[in-house]
């Protein structure tokens, strides 16, 4: 058996090279958190969103910016009629949280500023990052609210 010599820089760089990430795949859009941020502003006040990894989020962010009225519903949710109908994926999460941004059916789009259990079945599109405010900020009345990438 014969046995090659190799340096220390040699043998770490022939290593490194076998677990490298290809640079189009380190780069990919879909890896970056730029890509699930959006921003949700009403009035004066401006909250940072995560988008959820699915295709109704995807659909939902290439509508943006939207400016959409949305009365409240309940004493715990804004809700609105979409423009259009986005793709479903819909499950029963029991329990909704203060911050959620969910679709119901496929075209009406709901914030939630309360924590409460349901036993409806929603499509998870985001979630407010901080929702601590959201009760105060949303209220009981009706808002304008503000969804962009920017």
């Amino acid at each position: 058996m014969k046995f090659r010599s190799f340096s220390a820089a040699t043998l770490l760089l022939t290593l490194a090279q076998g677990f490298a990430v290809p640079a189009a795949a380190a780069a990919s859009p879909a890896n970056t958190p730029e890509d699930k941020r959006m921003w949700m502003t009403v009035g004066d006040r401006r909250f940072s969103m995560t988008l959820a990894d699915n295709e109704a989020a995807r659909a939902f962010a290439a509508l943006l910016p939207l400016t959409l009225d949305m009365p409240d519903l309940n004493g715990n949710e804004k809700h609105v009629k979409l423009p259009k109908g986005l793709p479903v994926n819909a499950t029963k999460p029991g329990t909704i949280r203060n911050g959620d941004l969910m679709l119901w059916g496929s075209d009406t789009l709901v914030v939630f500023y309360l924590t409460f259990d349901s036993a409806y079945s929603y499509t998870r599109l985001g979630r407010v990052d901080d929702p601590a405010a959201l009760p105060q900020v949303l209220g009981r009345g009706d808002v304008r609210i503000s969804f962009t990438r920017k």
